[in-house]
């Protein structure tokens, strides 16, 4: 990897986009782990897996910023790492979301609020984009991305104390990172609210 003489990029395989793409590659790996580690019926059978699953997760969270910090810093922000990066960050949140709807233990519509809310913002950036206009992310859109990771981390912290025999200190856990989900949800609405009143003038031209 280098730059020409006009110190443009000359490859798309930075050390940030080959986290991010690892950071992809990963999250199959980690539903393997995670539905492995239960039976049809969602019970705990395999609790090796589910502590896999849970140290894997963690470790993706964790890598959500890096990238995106280490391409600042170096320099090196590409359009590859733009289109990939959110995807990255999706994939990861409904992954875990999804698997957790499979076992009862969110709401389906609060699924469904977290992918519709992903959708609007998406369309409203692209219609944005094409009248020349950026909508960038505000501190509430951190905020709910930061308390959903939080709490997805804590159901997956929740599941590998079960399998250790942990039970006082899951349950306490679990409870906490349902509540944060509500939260999330709530942070989900409003700041998708705010993304649409931010973008009315694109979208109404008033």
């Amino acid at each position: 990897m280098g730059r020409n003489a006009q110190g443009e990029l000359t490859s798309i395989w930075t050390p940030a986009n080959v986290i991010t793409c690892i950071r992809i590659c990963f999250i199959p790996v980690f539903m393997l782990l995670a539905t492995q580690s239960r039976d049809v019926a969602g019970a705990l059978t395999q609790p090796a897996l589910a502590i896999g699953a849970c140290i894997l997760y963690i470790l993706l969270s964790l890598t959500d910023k890096l990238d995106g910090s280490l391409a600042r810093k170096r320099n090196e922000i590409t359009d590859f790492g733009k289109f990939l990066d959110p995807i990255a960050d999706k994939l990861l949140v409904f992954s875990a979301l999804l698997l957790l709807l499979a076992d009862g233990y969110v709401n389906v519509w609060f699924v469904f609020i977290i992918l519709f809310r992903e959708f609007l913002v998406s369309a409203l950036r692209m219609v944005a984009s094409a009248a020349g206009e950026v909508i960038a992310a505000d501190k509430l859109g951190k905020a709910k991305t930061a308390v959903t990771m939080v709490s997805l981390c804590g159901f997956y912290v929740s599941f590998g104390l079960t399998s250790l025999g942990v039970a006082t200190l899951s349950e306490w856990i679990l409870g906490i990172s349902q509540a944060l989900m509500i939260a999330a949800v709530v942070l989900t609405v409003v700041s998708g609210l705010q993304y649409f009143w931010n973008a009315r003038k694109v979208v109404f031209r008033v």
